[in-house]
């Protein structure tokens, strides 16, 4: 296990953080109907192009987890994605699970994608991905999260994480408590630490190597449409303090999902959390919007448009990256 650990402190043990780019096909063309372009073969690739060739990616980018049809992609000179994510000393990795359903008549979800994992976990590995990711959606109501919908997700990240540590690469667990929802902050801090305990108890029941995983989660914020405001400060010490009662000492650290957050909020509460946490364990970043929405929209599908898209997007990844050190400040925004 002692390479799974070398992976993962790779991957978020530094300065740099991990780009999501693992959209399936509804929502990358959720994410270009915003932008008028169709979402066909040729346009995702041009756009994961623009992403991954952005010169000096690997000063702030560690790991990209890719999607099925983006790991067997090549790039616009004819390398594969692979090829070019490590020749900037950028770690490939790919998400596993295969989306949600709902769990009987009600608004909760399980990830699906069980079925065949290990022969993808082998293809995936042939492929040349490190590491692995898989998402457990929790909704939160009057009525959820519903212990049983707690224990299936759990159960279900945890044969995932030990598969995959079999498999030979670093599982990234994530279950992501959703921000949508009128929920206050103190309700998100309740059940982010409920879904952690079950998720952890079942990590260890299926002999999951702590060192040798990254748990991907959310910060705990108020929910959408509650109508309360907290500052960084507020969030970073929910957050952090949430960690400080769950989270185990081999851990290596914490890959936070934006979950909605605008750019600069995201950079921001990062910041404040990496300046207020007390434990040991890393807390980096693993963005999809968060990184790309500025980008998207300046390349909008255009070639001579890409140069200024790579910039947006090595100036978030470069603002994050700052913001894993606690040494973001919002004057540095161009």
């Amino acid at each position: 296990m002692s390479e799974l650990k070398t992976i993962a402190e790779k991957l978020i043990g530094g300065k740099q953080g991990i780009l999501a780019a693992d959209e399936s096909f509804p929502t990358i063309k959720k994410r270009f109907d915003k932008i008028g372009i169709e979402s066909n073969e040729a346009n995702r690739q041009s756009y994961r192009d623009m992403l991954f060739t952005s010169p000096g990616i690997g000063d702030y980018i560690s790991g990209v987890i890719l999607f099925d049809e983006t790991i067997r992609q090549k790039a616009l000179d004819g390398r594969t994605f692979v090829e070019v994510l490590n020749a900037h000393g950028v770690l490939p990795g790919i998400k596993v699970d295969q989306g949600t359903l709902k769990m009987g008549d009600g608004q909760e979800k399980v990830t699906t994608g069980l079925d065949g994992l290990e022969d993808r976990l082998a293809d995936y590995a042939s492929l040349g991905a490190k590491f692995t990711k898989w998402r457990a959606v929790i909704t939160i109501s009057d009525a959820t999260p519903t212990d049983q919908n707690l224990r299936i997700n759990a159960k279900d990240l945890a044969v995932f994480a030990k598969k995959t540590q079999e498999a030979g690469m670093v599982p990234m667990v994530e279950p992501e408590v959703l921000m949508d929802g009128s929920h206050s902050m103190e309700r998100c801090a309740e059940v982010s630490e409920k879904t952690l305990r079950f998720v952890f108890e079942a990590l260890g029941e299926a002999g999951v190597d702590s060192p040798g995983m990254i748990l991907k989660t959310n910060m705990v914020v108020p929910g959408k449409l509650s109508g309360q405001t907290a500052s960084s400060i507020e969030i970073a010490k929910a957050t952090t303090a949430m960690f400080n009662k769950i989270l185990p000492q081999e851990l290596p650290g914490v890959a936070f999902l934006s979950g909605g957050q605008s750019e600069i909020e995201a950079t921001e509460n990062l910041n404040a959390i990496n300046l207020a946490k007390t434990g040991k364990w890393f807390m980096n970043f693993s963005y999809g919007r968060a990184l790309q929405d500025s980008a998207l929209t300046t390349w909008a599908g255009k070639k001579e448009n890409i140069v200024a898209a790579q910039e947006k997007f090595l100036h978030r990844a470069k603002m994050n990256s700052l913001a894993v050190m606690g040494r973001y400040a919002k004057d540095l925004e161009k």
